[in-house]
């Protein structure tokens, strides 16, 4: 099938970026986690779990990336499907610019995808990580509480 070298190369690129991000923001990571077995008998396997090693939260990602026109677009719906099947949370990690810009923003609009570049952002607020310093903002992090000297808005200490 042509082109199909090309997208295992740059789906495999993606998992490892995604890894990558996720080991540079403190998660534990797992790639090819088995997750049960489809409909028809084939193995499900998540891509990416990323795991909070403190918080023990957890999310599955699923990465596809497509730089030309092809099936990944095609495959999103058994994709989210499949997502809904897993014990976890899962989201679907988009790359590429062969997804067509209506299926780009409509996966993105639904809450069930992101694109690579908005990933770091989406995983911060996940996780409930440190937020970045915005525009001419700087923070030390180092002088910020651990969560055993947080409280809530009405003075309760976090759990």
């Amino acid at each position: 099938m042509p082109g199909r070298a090309l997208s295992t190369a740059t789906g495999h690129t993606l998992v490892l970026d995604v890894k990558r991000l996720g080991e540079r923001l403190g998660l534990s990571v797992h790639t090819e986690v088995k997750v049960g077995r489809r409909l028809w008998g084939a193995v499900r396997r998540i891509d990416v779990v990323l795991t909070d090693p403190q918080t023990r939260r957890t999310l599955g990602l699923e990465c596809k990336a497509q730089g030309t026109k092809g099936t990944a677009e095609e495959k999103i719906p058994a994709i989210v499907e499949d997502i809904a099947a897993w014990p976890i949370r899962g989201l679907i990690v988009i790359s590429g610019r062969g997804f067509s810009p209506n299926m780009r923003q409509f996966l993105i609009s639904t809450g069930k995808a992101v694109d690579f570049e908005d990933l770091e952002d989406w995983l911060v607020l996940y996780f409930g990580l440190p937020l970045p310093p915005g525009p001419g903002e700087q923070r030390d992090f180092a002088s910020l509480p651990d969560a055993d000297g947080w409280a809530d808005r009405d003075g309760n200490e976090a759990l």
